[in-house]
């Protein structure tokens, strides 16, 4: 059967997938340990996410061994991208500036950051 195109990650399916990205591959147990530590959740509901995970395509897994190995199937890059455009057009009518304004606005920015950002603004006005 062809693997279906992955679907959208709900956001405890995108906790999982911080981890995943971090670790590169983990067991379902690993994976729990990092979830516990900050909130409240099963064994096996973590188990259960990431075999719903596996089935629409978002985590690939290595069962070749007793213990399963999970690895992120999606990109964070790609899937922020695609979290990020979703949210510009449902939330802030297509307009990224609104966006950049809002998170600015609402969250303490490093100078770090702040440099990057303006880096970043510099090159984009040069193209």
């Amino acid at each position: 059967m062809a693997q279906q195109k992955p679907g959208k990650p709900t956001e405890s399916e995108l906790e999982i997938l911080q981890v995943l990205w971090d670790k590169e591959e983990a067991t379902v147990r690993e994976v729990h340990e990092v979830l516990a530590a900050s909130k409240d959740v099963g064994y096996t509901t973590t188990l259960k996410l990431m075999q719903i995970m596996h089935e629409k395509g978002l985590v690939s897994r290595d069962d070749s061994s007793k213990t399963h190995i999970y690895q992120a199937a999606v990109s964070r890059e790609k899937t922020q991208k695609h979290l990020v455009g979703k949210m510009i057009d449902g939330l802030f009518s297509g307009s990224p500036a609104q966006l950049v304004m809002q998170a600015l606005g609402n969250h303490k920015t490093s100078k770090d950051e702040l440099e990057e950002i303006q880096q970043l603004l510099n090159s984009l006005k040069k193209q």
